[in-house]
């Protein structure tokens, strides 16, 4: 990643945040294997968990699959981060799209 990732990775916070998407650090603990963590429902609430050793490129990319789950076509992004999200690679394990 390049030298705007802190700047990327505020814009996409905001954006999980105008989705309603909690933001949280724990500490998560899996056994044999380290999960930079990522977007569950809890009560109803779509809650995203950073590990707190994730990396910042873990965090970005960790964002890019929750957001990349919402319908954003209607929602105004600057265009800086639309083009960021629509250029970065998709993982194939996507869940089911959040509308």
């Amino acid at each position: 990643m390049g030298a705007d990732e802190g700047a990327i990775l505020g814009q996409l916070e905001e954006l999980a945040g105008s989705l309603g998407i909690e933001i949280r650090n724990e500490q998560l603990k899996r056994e044999g294997s380290f999960s930079p963590g990522g977007l569950c429902r809890l009560k109803g609430e779509y809650l995203l968990i950073f590990n707190t050793k994730a990396t910042r490129e873990d965090r970005i990319e960790a964002l890019v699959q929750a957001v990349g789950r919402f319908d954003l076509d209607q929602l105004y992004l600057k265009p800086g981060l639309r083009e960021f999200l629509d250029n970065y690679p998709q993982k194939e394990e996507e869940g089911d799209r959040i509308d």
